[in-house]
C-alpha cells in the first residue's frame, strides 16, 4: 500500500494527516488556511508530492440526522475540485463528529484550550485517516466495514 493523506476540512483550517511509508498508521501533519482558496489548492498538491501520497481522504460530515448538510456539499465540490484540477485520486470517507471527538482526545491529554485549538484539526485527521485505513483492512477480510 501507498500513503495517503487525509484532510479534514473546515470552513477556515483543514486538518491534514498522512499514512506512514507502507500505509498501515496515521500521524498528524499540518494545519492548512483554507483561503485563499488558489493557496491552499496549491499546498495540498505539494503535500502530495512530498509525501507520495498515491490518495487524498477528504471527511465527509454528516448531520446528527444522517443528511449532508452544507459542509458537506463543500466538501464534494472540494474533491471534485482536487480531482478535476489537480488529478488527484481523491476519495470521501464518512465521518461523525471528529473534531468533537478530537477535542475530547486531546483534553483528556491534559492540553488546554490554546494548545488544543492548534492540533484539533490535525488531530481530527488522523482520526478520520484511522477510519479509513481500518474500513479498508477490514474490506480486505472481507468484513464490512
Amino acid at each position: 500500500m501507498s500513503r495517503v493523506l487525509a484532510l479534514d476540512v473546515g470552513e477556515k483550517r483543514v486538518g491534514v494527516a498522512v499514512t506512514d511509508p507502507v500505509g498501515l498508521t496515521a500521524q498528524p501533519l499540518t494545519v492548512l488556511a483554507r483561503r485563499p482558496h488558489g493557496r491552499f489548492l496549491e499546498s495540498v498538491a505539494a503535500l502530495g508530492r512530498e509525501c507520495e501520497a498515491e490518495l487524498v481522504v477528504l471527511g465527509l460530515p454528516r448531520r446528527t440526522d444522517g443528511r449532508l448538510g452544507p459542509e458537506a456539499q463543500r466538501v464534494l465540490a472540494l474533491a471534485y475540485e482536487l480531482r478535476s484540477k489537480l488529478g488527484l485520486k481523491v476519495a470521501v470517507w464518512e465521518e461523525w463528529m471528529t473534531t468533537a471527538e478530537a477535542e475530547r482526545l486531546l483534553k483528556s491529554d491534559g492540553l488546554n484550550a490554546r494548545q488544543r485549538r492548534e492540533v484539533v484539526d490535525k488531530t481530527a485527521a488522523t482520526l478520520i485517516l484511522e477510519s479509513y485505513l481500518g474500513g479498508q483492512a477490514a474490506q480486505a477480510q472481507g468484513r464490512p466495514s
